[in-house]
């Protein structure tokens, strides 16, 4: 994985100023021209229902504005990476022949899709494979759309992640360096093979369309054994101190006090009441990775962490949400999730009813890790005109870190609902957990 892309390799590939037709001249991926199968889009059956229940491949109705951009599944949401920060991902094989698509519509559903999340740190992953002479968009609109995308966009954007990258997005790269500044020219990385996006996101969470998977395969076949990528390693049994991936009864068996809540979960939120709730954006930044990791590790290993010594407000919230994410099941649990995605069709004077029938069952570690975090959430929200989270604002950032499917993928065909389901929980609290 690079990120030093924008060297000067004009005079090696013989690029000058860029031409108006350069785009055209380019090589595109080994595939070439050739047209593309229909793609099954990896889907798992959760994700699948909620697709056929809100449009084919779409998480819009039919007649809002952006469905017919949408229903192609060009973009998507895929919860938090491996530092906290929101995923985007980018299909290029999902876009349909020149003439089936509204490059402009696109565009403005790209931002509008960026607008829910650019007030975060986010992570843009492109998968490139698949963009052929058929469905690629003219160098002008490349152009335009670059421009489009303003400070706004681009602050908060902390890495732009190309998968299967070819001589043609390279040489894109260099046409468009004039226009590319240095600060966002270093956010850009190369990722040759799918499990090098491991060190980023777990995969397991991201729709990776068939066809991207099926190349990915092929390449890996074609390298020598020799220099074959090692295989992950079998996950290993938890340590005697392990805070981390943990099942929340075998945290709790492990307490002398027998607090259901766990440790992890009881520092960050201590901590983040004296120190974060007039934090703006709280939950928002991402942290320093190696920092991340170290307090992990220090969990995992039994010794006591001090987060005031550490003066990084942010850390303890990011921790917070990688305790939740890496859970071996969600915090809302597998149980629940078809009533949750499905929660939008509960009458509105019965949804404080329902939650209550839904918690009520959840494993008593479950509940009582949900109320207590629910109800630091609800003071953060109380400082929202401080801290600019309201309760909108968390259930963006906590419904994927509260609930995903059995198989972990994530859409915006269920984030949504999810979300909304989050936003409830936290405008009903007082009424959800009351005796």
């Amino acid at each position: 994985m690079s990120s030093d892309l924008l060297v000067d390799l004009n005079d090696d590939l013989g690029v000058d100023d860029p031409p108006s037709n350069a785009l055209d001249l380019l090589k595109l991926s080994p595939m070439g021209d050739k047209l593309w199968p229909p793609d099954d889009s990896s889907m798992s059956k959760s994700e699948t229902d909620i697709s056929k229940r809100l449009g084919e491949g779409s998480h819009l109705t039919w007649d809002h504005p952006y469905y017919d951009i949408a229903r192609h599944q060009i973009v998507e949401v895929a919860g938090d990476d491996n530092f906290g920060r929101k995923v985007i991902v980018f299909n290029a094989c999902r876009m349909p022949p020149h003439h089936e698509l509204d490059h402009h519509k696109l565009l403005m559903y790209l931002k509008a899709t960026l607008d829910q999340y650019v007030e975060s740190d986010y992570t843009l992953i492109y998968f490139h494979n698949g963009l052929t002479s058929e469905n690629k968009p003219s160098l002008s609109w490349l152009r335009d759309a670059y421009r489009e995308f303003d400070r706004k966009y681009k602050k908060n954007i902390k890495a732009l992640y190309i998968v299967h990258p070819t001589m043609f997005i390279k040489t894109l790269l260099i046409l468009f360096k004039p226009l590319i500044s240095f600060k966002f020219g270093r956010k850009i990385n190369y990722i040759n093979y799918l499990s090098e996006l491991e060190d980023i996101v777990k995969c397991e969470q991201l729709v990776i369309p068939t066809r991207v998977r099926d190349y990915d395969e092929k390449i890996r076949a074609s390298l020598k054994a020799s220099v074959q990528a090692q295989m992950s390693p079998p996950r290993s049994p938890p340590l005697p101190n392990q805070q981390f991936g943990v099942p929340l009864p075998m945290l709790r068996a492990r307490r002398s006090d027998n607090e259901a809540v766990p440790l992890v979960m009881q520092d960050t939120v201590a901590f983040l009441m004296e120190q974060g709730l007039e934090i703006e954006g709280i939950f928002r930044r991402s942290a320093n990775v190696t920092l991340v990791k170290d307090v992990q590790h220090r969990y995992n290993s039994g010794e006591e962490v001090s987060f005031s010594q550490m003066e990084d407000v942010h850390l303890a919230a990011v921790i917070l949400k990688t305790f939740l994410r890496e859970l071996p099941e969600p915090l809302l649990t597998y149980q629940l999730y078809n009533d949750i995605v499905n929660f939008h069709n509960v009458d509105s004077s019965s949804q404080v009813t329902a939650i209550r029938n839904m918690l009520a069952m959840l494993p008593e570690e479950n509940y009582a890790s949900l109320k207590f975090l629910i109800e630091f959430l609800v003071q953060v929200s109380a400082q929202s005109e401080i801290n600019k989270m309201n309760n909108a604002n968390l259930a963006v950032v906590f419904g994927p870190n509260l609930l995903w499917g059995q198989d972990a993928a994530m859409t915006l065909s269920a984030i949504g609902p999810i979300n909304n389901f989050t936003r409830t929980l936290l405008d009903q609290h007082h009424k959800v957990f009351s005796p």
